[in-house]
């Protein structure tokens, strides 16, 4: 952590700024140091992302509350924004507030989680409301811009009010010329679950319309997901691309292999993963984040 009194020593400083300073907060947020380019010298990024339990989702491959425990969650994340091969940070509110306490997003690109309102399970989980940062939010936090999901469900018309709610979160961020992430899927309810079609055809359709959205494209980036036939996914679009890492279901070694394959495409430009570097089988989270930000770097 960086040397500086204002920012919080250990946990339990954090808790007692938000209880009897919480306008520190916002003058941390302010101050805090950020890159002058969005992209280092290579055009790569490599993002840490920790938005999850916002959405009610913690569980990583077979442990359902793996995420539950925030400071451990805060200790996994402070190892991985430590190594200087990663660039920043994707998370909600709370996390960056928390973390932004403890100057650890200093010299880091950050992006805040826009919509987390489609809870994992819920009967209306695709009527994905905006209930965290919008475009103001972002502008007054001092990020670098915003991220949300955009699944798109022929069968379910909460699609609708998710897709106007990005296109107005895409021109709204265009606007104060800041990113716009977003994070498409083509779905589809099957036994009262959510399923996305991971085929390449699924991510391209979602790609289509999830480019397509708002004012302006020009400060649109995607965040799509490593498939079969990636070469036909990449494309389908000129828009900058993040590979998203998702819950994971092979080995180390093979989602490695993956992404590496993927990051040699046209228009990809990192990597944006969470559980699977912050919560690796082995928990060696430094040896996991030291080999994804090899691969992006």
């Amino acid at each position: 952590m960086p040397e500086n009194p204002s920012f919080a020593r250990d946990y339990a400083e954090v808790s007692d700024v938000r209880a009897f300073q919480p306008e520190r907060i916002a003058e941390l947020s302010r101050a805090r140091r950020r890159r002058e380019q969005l992209l280092p010298a290579d055009g790569r990024l490599m993002i840490v992302a920790a938005d999850h339990p916002a959405r009610g989702a913690n569980g990583v491959g077979a442990r359902p509350m793996a995420m539950a425990s925030r400071t451990e969650l805060l200790d996994r994340l402070r190892v991985a924004l430590a190594d200087p091969g990663v660039d920043g940070l994707l998370g909600s509110a709370d996390i960056i507030e928390d973390l932004t306490l403890m100057g650890a997003l200093e010299g880091k690109v950050v992006f805040g989680s826009m919509n987390r309102g489609g809870l994992q399970g819920a009967s209306f989980e695709l009527d994905d409301r905006f209930t965290g940062y919008d475009a103001q939010a972002i502008a007054d936090a001092n990020l670098d811009g915003g991220k949300f999901l955009t699944r798109i469900a022929l069968d379910d018309p909460g699609t609708l009010p998710t897709l106007t709610a990005s296109a107005q979160a895409i021109s709204e961020l265009s606007a104060r010329r800041l990113v716009a992430m977003i994070e498409p899927f083509w779905s589809r309810w099957v036994d009262g679950k959510v399923v996305h079609d991971l085929t390449a055809e699924g991510v391209i359709k979602s790609v289509n319309v999830a480019q397509a959205l708002g004012r302006t494209t020009a400060y649109t980036w995607l965040k799509v997901p490593v498939v079969e036939g990636m070469e036909r996914v990449m494309e389908a679009t000129t828009l900058p691309t993040v590979l998203l890492g998702g819950d994971p279901v092979t080995s180390p070694e093979e989602t490695f292999a993956t992404w590496q394959k993927a990051l040699a495409l046209p228009s990809v430009r990192g990597l944006t993963v969470g559980r699977t570097l912050l919560y690796p089988p082995d928990d060696d989270v430094a040896g996991a984040v030291r080999t994804a930000a090899s691969l992006v770097h």
